[in-house]
Formats: structure tokens, sequence, C-alpha cells
């Protein structure tokens, strides 16, 4: 992290408490990401040991949520932080509630892949939602990477490409629905497909909201609301 950014604070332990959060939102981050790469795979491939990791998982996301939400409550009551350490903190608590919840929706996929093995219905490589997967994935570890890099420089083409995931997701909505028209017995394999691309489109989702929170850190401007236009010239004020 780039001190400057932080200051040069008078207490030592509060330096190392402000980077502890940091790292931890980080590490937070990357157990989301494998979350998703893994529920993903084990869907497409039928692989109920990976699918149950994944779960299991979740309960270690959960709980470093409910730990670092802690951390930052108990350094805003200590140390009474202003200007970029309480952005930072506030951001903080918001990025991890958008983590958890895509580790949520990779979950979600998980616990399908469980529920169809189940039955007697054969898994079909899901070649339909590998493309959105690869777009999701980079959109988050791209937004993951401007806040661990402090910089807001690639945000805009993050963002920017939510659309080209929504697009994705309207193309496959469109695919499944001629799908079960032209054949009745396909309805259990796309409702399948359907429900994970849904879960996916949210991941893109929780990105763009991650990274506007990256933006309120640094610039110290909520773009909640903001167009890509609107979000592009903030971005590029100095």
């Amino acid at each position: 992290m780039d001190n400057k950014n932080i200051g040069q604070h008078i207490s030592k332990q509060f330096n190392e408490e402000m980077e502890d959060i940091r790292n931890k939102v980080l590490a937070m981050g990357g157990l989301v990401e494998q979350q998703i790469e893994q529920a993903v795979s084990a869907f497409m491939t039928c692989d109920l040991e990976l699918a149950e990791k994944v779960i299991q998982q979740d309960d270690l996301v959960d709980s470093l949520q409910v730990d670092i939400d802690q951390e930052c409550s108990e350094i805003l009551a200590k140390r009474q932080p202003a200007a970029f350490d309480l952005r930072m903190l506030l951001a903080s608590v918001k990025i991890i509630t958008d983590l958890e919840r895509v580790g949520d929706e990779a979950t979600r996929i998980a616990k399908m892949t469980m529920r169809l093995e189940k039955t007697e219905y054969y898994h079909e490589q899901y070649h339909e939602i590998r493309h959105l997967l690869d777009m999701v994935k980079k959109m988050l570890h791209g937004s993951l990477d401007a806040l661990a890099r402090m910089d807001t420089d690639n945000i805009a083409d993050i963002t920017s490409n939510d659309k080209i995931v929504d697009q994705e997701y309207a193309s496959i909505i469109r695919q499944l629905i001629t799908q079960m028209m032209e054949n009745p017995r396909n309805i259990t394999r796309t409702l399948d497909v359907l429900w994970s691309a849904r879960a996916l489109e949210r991941i893109g989702d929780h990105s763009c909201n991650i990274c506007e929170h990256v933006i309120y850190m640094i610039k110290g401007r909520d773009v909640r609301h903001s167009s890509q236009d609107e979000l592009e010239q903030i971005i590029s004020d100095k």
C-alpha cells in the first residue's frame, strides 16, 4: 500500500492496524476468486468433492467478513480516523459485504451441483457459461487489483465490461429459451445453466460495486449512481 496515501501516523500500531485490514480484505478477495473458479468447474464436470469444498469455504468467507467488520469498528471507535483513513475503513466494510455475496453466489452454484447428483440427470459440459465465467473473473480480479495498488486507472475499463456481461447473459437466456422450445427434455439442463449464468452476472455487478468503493476510498467521491461517462470523468479528475 502506498504509505503516502495513508499518511504517517504518530502511532506505529495504527499503521499496522490499517495495513492488517487491507491485507485481510485482499485475502478474502483471493478466497472468493478461488470459490468462483472451483464452483463453476464442479458444476460443469459434476465434481461433487470440489463442490463440497466450495460450500465448506463459505464458512471461512463469512468468518473473515465478521472479523474484518469488527476490526474496522474497533479502529473507528478507538482511533477516530479522518480523511483517507476514515474512507478506507468505511469502504472496506462495504467491499467485504460485496465479497461475501460473491462467495454466496459461488456457493449457490456448488449446491446446485450437489442437488443434481441426487437425480438421474446426466451432467453435460455447460459450455454456455464458460465465457461468462472468464469475463466476470477478470472483472473481479481487476477490482481487487485496483484495491491492492490503490489505483483507479483501470477501473473504467472494468466497469465498462459490465454491459458486455449483461449482453452475454441476455444472449444465454435467448439461447436457453430456444433450446427449451425445440426440445422440452432440455428444460432441466437449461434451467441449471440459467441460474448459474444469473449467479455469474451478479458477480459482475458486485465487482463493479467494489470498483466504486475503491474510487470513494481514493478520490473521496461517491459514484454509486453515476453513469459510465460520469465515472470516467471523476477518475480523470486530479
